[in-house]
């Protein structure tokens, strides 16, 4: 069932103290996950993907990181987990939303067996034996494909390889069925092959345990054929969201418009030289008033500056927020796609 709304995100706010001043790294979040789907959270490194994720998760530094809330509020089932105390967020860490983290070279304890790392999730949230959860990991371990599960058990981190390592992270997660998995650029240090392989798992063991996946990447083509949905991030907010087909086949907002122009085609010239998007993300410790992308921008309005625009709405699930498609723009030169009047070469 994919119409079960079973995360809830609204309005979420999240400022980091810093030397420099307040750092505003989420501004305004909101967004909604099904039972069973895959949606995919895109944009460039500093976007704020990995902070949404891991205040999500109740991991963001303390006493470093502030969530408005006032504003905020995060919904598991219509439970608000802000509301939670520390000790109430390790129940539901694991047990209700898990995460895969970025680096499995270092998320791992490398002074602790494969099989005790497993195990101990399943002690905690399931109230098994060890010996019970040693049962658990193996069979978890065997899901996620280990060849020889039972002998890597009893071995330490460094016994692995990366595409392995990542299995073991997967194992972990999934342990004790979340309805809520959060995959934090889980392809990031894996070479294509293993990137396809460990991408195909998750979805095998969404598909098996019915649970909802949040994606978190800076690429595109890793989501084209795995997301239900895509929402794209910039400095912050989400400037753009749809479905996989809509995103791909009829952008809106410039950003993704320029992200899709970044990834390599099959059968290019290979003299043609590989579009490369100019400038850097704004400062967040004094956010622009207008359109955050505006300063990078080839589509640039005098406006955007200077307001920031409001969300339009093309249909039932694709909206974006950008000046293009105010009625009194000037959209000499845009791109026929931006405009809903073409199509993108596709996925």
């Amino acid at each position: 069932m994919k119409d079960k709304r079973i995360l809830e995100i609204n309005n979420l706010h999240v400022s980091f103290k810093t030397y420099a001043g307040l750092v505003q790294a989420v501004r305004g979040v909101s967004f909604h996950l099904n039972k069973g789907e895959t949606l995919a959270v895109v944009g460039e490194s500093g976007c704020g993907k990995t902070v949404t994720a891991k205040a999500i998760m109740g991991l963001l530094p303390e006493p470093q990181s502030i969530i408005d809330k006032e504003k905020s509020s995060i919904l598991i089932n219509g439970k608000n987990l802000l509301d939670l105390s520390d000790e109430e967020m390790t129940h539901v860490r694991g047990k209700q939303i898990s995460m895969i983290f970025q680096d499995p070279m270092t998320s791992l304890n490398p002074t602790m067996k494969i099989g005790d790392q497993i195990a101990e999730s399943i002690m905690i949230h399931e109230n098994k034996s060890k010996e019970e959860a040693r049962k658990e990991a193996l069979r978890m371990l065997e899901l996620v494909k280990i060849p020889n599960a039972k002998e890597r058990l009893d071995q330490y981190p460094f016994e692995f390889s990366g595409g392995m390592r990542q299995r073991v992270m997967i194992a972990i997660a999934l342990a004790c069925n979340p309805e809520v998995l959060i995959a934090d650029e889980p392809t990031t240090a894996l070479d294509v092959t293993i990137q396809a392989q460990i991408m195909d798992l998750i979805g095998e063991l969404q598909k098996e345990l019915n649970t909802g996946v949040i994606l978190v990447t800076h690429d595109l083509g890793v989501v084209a054929s795995v997301a239900d949905r895509i929402q794209v991030m910039y400095a912050g907010k989400i400037v753009e969201r749809g479905t996989t087909d809509e995103i791909f086949y009829s952008p809106r907002h410039p950003y993704t418009y320029a992200l899709l122009k970044s990834i390599p085609k099959l059968g290019s010239d290979r003299r043609e030289k590989l579009y490369s998007l100019v400038g850097t993300p704004p400062d967040l410790t004094n956010p622009p008033k207008g359109c955050p992308f505006a300063a990078r921008c080839e589509f640039s309005m005098k406006v955007c500056r200077a307001v920031h625009p409001d969300t339009v709405a093309f249909g039932d699930t694709h909206e974006a927020s950008c000046w293009l498609h105010d009625p009194r723009a000037d959209v000499n030169g845009v791109p026929e796609i931006l405009l809903g009047r073409g199509e993108t070469n596709g996925k």
